[in-house]
C-alpha cells in the first residue's frame, strides 16, 4: 500500500465521528454535522434527546496542555454555577479524546449545547444578566490556578507581536502600516500612563461578543467558545463587549445615546457582583486597539485565515479600523 502523502490539515468523516461518539459517550443513535472551520473544527452532534457541540482542535493551533487548561476552567465555572457550555465526560470518565488523523494526533472535546440563540442587540434585562454573569465568571477566573500553557494579554502580545506579524501583509500598503505603527505607539503611551496597580487580573474570555453567548428568553444566558481565553486584566472582557456596541453604532443599528445607556446598564449590573474602578473603565478605549490587533496578527500564522489577508479584505479591515479610531479609540 502506498504511504499517505504528508498532510497538514485533514477533515474527519461526519458518519465516522457519529459512530465514534455514539460508542465513546454512550449516546445511542447519533448524527454529526460539520458547522465551521476556525482554529479548530466545530460540529453539531444530535441524539434523539440531546444536542452537543464537538470541537476538534488542530495540534498546530492548540497544544494538549492548552486544551486541558480550557476544560479545567470550564469545569470550575460549571461547579460555581456560572452558565457555560462545559465539557462532557465519556463512558470512561475522560474529557479529551485523542484521534489519529492523517497529519497526526488531533484532540477533541464534546461540549454541552448552549440553548437559545445569539441576540444582536440586547434589551435592558439581557444587559443586566450579561453584566452579572460576566462578573460571576471573573470571580472564578481571578482566583483559579491553571497550568502555564495559556498566553498573557499584554502590550507585547496584543500590540507589538501582532504588528510585527502583519508587516509582510502590508508590503503593498506602507502608508497603512505606518498609520498602524503610529496608533500602536500612542496606545502604548496611553497604557504606560495608567495607574494599573488596582486593576483586577485573571483569565479573560477575550471575545465576549454576542456570537459567543446565547440567550434563551431574557434571563437564561450561556457562555461558550473559550478557545482564545488567556490571562490579563479582566476589564478586557468588558472592552470586547463595548467593541460590539461600537460596531452597532457605526452600522447605524444603535444611536450613540442608546449605546451609552446600554453599556451603563451592563456596567451597573457587573458592579453589583464585582468591583470595577473608574480607572479600569477609562482604559477600555486603549485596550480596544489591542483587541483588534491581536486577532489581526493571528491571521498570518494560520493557513485557513489566508483569505482574510488578501488586499481587498485587508483594505476593508483598515477602513473599519480608521472609523473605530475616529469615533472611539484614543486620539
Amino acid at each position: 500500500m502506498q504511504p499517505l502523502f504528508p498532510t497538514s490539515y485533514s477533515t474527519f468523516s461526519t458518519p465516522a465521528l457519529a459512530s465514534f461518539l455514539s460508542i465513546a459517550y454512550g449516546l445511542g443513535p447519533t448524527d454529526c454535522q460539520f458547522l465551521l472551520r476556525g482554529v479548530g473544527d466545530t460540529y453539531l452532534v444530535q441524539t434523539s434527546t440531546e444536542k452537543y457541540i464537538l470541537r476538534i482542535y488542530r495540534a498546530t493551533h492548540r497544544s494538549l496542555p492548552q486544551i486541558q487548561a480550557e476544560t479545567e476552567l470550564l469545569l470550575a465555572l460549571q461547579e460555581a454555577w456560572v452558565p457555560v457550555s462545559h465539557p462532557v465526560k465519556d463512558v470512561a470518565g475522560q474529557l479529551i479524546q485523542a484521534l489519529p488523523a492523517a497529519e497526526g494526533t488531533r484532540h477533541a472535546v464534546l461540549f454541552t449545547f448552549a440553548p437559545g440563540h445569539s441576540v444582536p442587540i440586547l434589551n435592558e434585562k439581557q444587559l443586566t444578566v450579561l453584566g452579572a454573569q460576566m462578573a460571576r465568571f471573573h470571580n472564578v477566573s481571578s482566583v483559579i490556578q491553571l497550568n502555564d500553557s495559556r498566553w498573557t494579554f499584554d502590550v507585547e502580545t496584543t500590540l507589538l507581536q501582532p504588528l510585527a506579524n502583519m508587516k509582510d501583509a502590508f508590503a503593498d500598503f506602507p502608508q497603512d502600516y505606518a498609520w498602524l505603527q503610529e496608533v500602536v505607539q500612542k496606545t502604548q503611551e496611553k497604557l504606560a500612563n495608567l495607574d494599573v496597580t488596582q486593576f483586577s487580573s485573571g483569565y479573560c474570555h477575550f471575545d465576549f461578543m454576542p456570537k459567543n453567548f446565547h440567550f434563551e428568553g431574557d434571563e437564561k444566558l450561556t457562555f461558550f467558545d473559550f478557545d482564545f481565553f488567556g490571562y490579563g486584566w479582566l476589564v478586557n472582557d468588558l472592552m470586547t463587549f463595548w467593541q460590539q456596541i461600537c460596531l452597532d453604532v457605526l452600522s447605524g443599528k444603535m444611536t450613540q445615546d442608546a449605546a451609552d445607556a446600554a453599556f451603563a446598564t451592563f456596567v451597573a449590573a457587573y458592579r453589583e457582583h464585582r468591583h470595577l474602578s473608574e480607572e479600569e473603565l477609562g482604559a477600555i478605549p486603549a485596550l480596544s486597539v489591542g483587541f483588534w490587533l491581536f486577532y489581526l496578527g493571528f491571521y498570518p500564522t494560520h493557513d485557513q485565515f489566508t483569505p482574510l489577508l488578501q488586499p481587498a479584505r485587508l483594505q476593508q479591515r483598515m477602513g473599519l479600523f480608521r472609523k473605530l479610531h475616529e469615533r472611539f479609540w484614543i486620539k
